[in-house]
């Protein structure tokens, strides 16, 4: 399923970088083509091309202009585009499914209620959609190994705040247009702190120091100040309590 007529697009970026743009706005459709497209391009191991990346519906390439053409790529991208209807692709191969502990709401997360009221929820409802939500880790991004996860059911479409909350700590879980971040570190942000967790996306000591890859799922499963608590007293590694599987 095309988005429209116009898309996907392949664009110029600088001297040694292509962007292929599968729509202009979020969907998942648009989504799911940007990390199918990016896998495939990282597959081919083409000659000259030095790094590959997705965004929420883009394909990123940079490249060696010694050594590739941008005419030279852009031909080698259409043919790869056009052997396939990439927003029908399947998703790309070594993705994992994460299971997050998260205290909702409370002193740690102050603004559950505020944004329930918002999707036109009660907290308890709130909590039992959020955390049923099985979401997909659309991109990485704005900090090492932050991901912004989706899509969130349409009620879930509430806007950012009008203005900033200060600081939220690392490993807040923010919400707004239908769409959660898992924050890597402490900021500032206009999206509403809805969940806490322990889980450390950002790992600079590990030997895959982000997390979470794009393509992952993650559910944010509720538990108790208490046993949030037991999991920062015990957990030395950032996991925070988290159960991963591979998914087939």
């Amino acid at each position: 399923m095309q988005i429209a007529d116009t898309f996907p697009k392949i664009e110029s970026v600088g001297l040694n970088g292509l962007l292929v743009r599968f729509a202009d706005t979020l969907s998942e459709p648009a989504n799911r083509a940007a990390l199918a497209f990016q896998a495939a391009v990282a597959a081919e191991g083409w000659a000259g091309v030095e790094e590959t990346s997705s965004s929420l519906t883009s394909t990123y390439l940079r490249f060696d202009p010694l050594h590739l053409t941008h005419g030279a790529l852009t031909a080698q991208l259409a043919a790869l585009l056009a052997c396939r209807d990439w927003y029908a692709a399947a998703p790309p191969h070594g993705r994992r499914f994460w299971r997050i502990p998260t205290v909702f709401g409370g002193d740690l997360a102050p603004q559950l209620v505020e944004a329930a009221e918002l999707a036109g929820q009660t907290e308890a409802e709130a909590i039992a959609t959020l955390s049923a939500a099985r979401t997909r880790v659309l991109t990485l991004g704005f900090a090492p190994g932050q991901p912004y996860l989706g899509d969130l059911p349409a009620n879930w479409n509430i806007p950012r705040q009008s203005s900033l909350t200060p600081q939220v700590p690392a490993s807040a879980l923010v919400v707004a247009v239908r769409q959660f971040v898992l924050f890597a570190n402490a900021t500032p942000t206009g999206w509403r702190h809805v969940g806490q967790t322990a889980f450390r996306c950002f790992r600079p000591d590990a030997a895959e120091p982000f997390a979470l890859r794009a393509g992952d799922e993650v559910q944010f499963q509720p538990v108790s100040f208490e046993e949030y608590r037991n999991i920062m007293k015990s957990d030395s590694t950032g996991n925070g309590g988290a159960v991963m599987e591979a998914i087939p």
